[in-house]
């Protein structure tokens, strides 16, 4: 069975490539991602996820902070962009790392999981809270919660894991 569907992706490749082609237009991934009336052109793409963010306060182990969902960073269904909150998630976890971890240790992110539980909409208002969950020797686990502003309806979730590189001593 999986021969035939094999052979018949290959003997017409230009039905599946033409739909696959069409669905991405259909998504808008071969236009700009920017709208023409946005004010956030000409920005790198690390800093139009700071454009976004606004931060409240800073504690060890836990940063509060807020994103107000602009038009650019909308997907086709009308809602934030996945992309755009694993980049905020990924921004506040290795903010809220770095707040435990020495300044001398380099870190990497091993992993990053996002759960997208319910929508944000353009012009909403969401608290971003991030929180570190472990911190050792070698591992800082960090965990993130979108809510909506005021009715703190809980959208995504994200847990980060960092691996701390040791200092060498030579």
């Amino acid at each position: 069975m999986a021969k035939d569907n094999q052979n018949s992706t290959t003997q017409n490749p230009s039905s599946w490539a033409s739909s696959t082609h069409r669905f991405f237009q259909s998504v808008g991934t071969f236009g700009s991602i920017m709208p023409q009336s946005s004010s956030l052109k000409g920005l790198a793409y690390p800093d139009l996820i700071r454009e976004l963010l606004k931060l409240h306060r800073i504690d060890r182990g836990r940063i509060t902070s807020s994103v107000s969902v602009k038009p650019a960073f909308l997907n086709s269904f009308g809602s934030l962009h996945g992309g755009a909150v694993a980049s905020i998630a990924q921004a506040i976890a290795e903010a809220c790392a770095r707040t435990v971890v020495a300044e001398d240790k380099e870190m990497f992110l091993g992993e990053l999981a996002t759960s997208y539980l319910s929508p944000a909409r353009v012009n909403d208002e969401v608290e971003v809270e991030g929180v570190v969950v472990r911190s050792g020797r070698n591992v800082t686990v960090t965990s993130i919660e979108f809510r909506k502003k005021g009715t703190k309806q809980l959208l995504y979730t994200a847990r980060a894991t960092f691996y701390n590189t040791p200092v060498a001593k030579l």
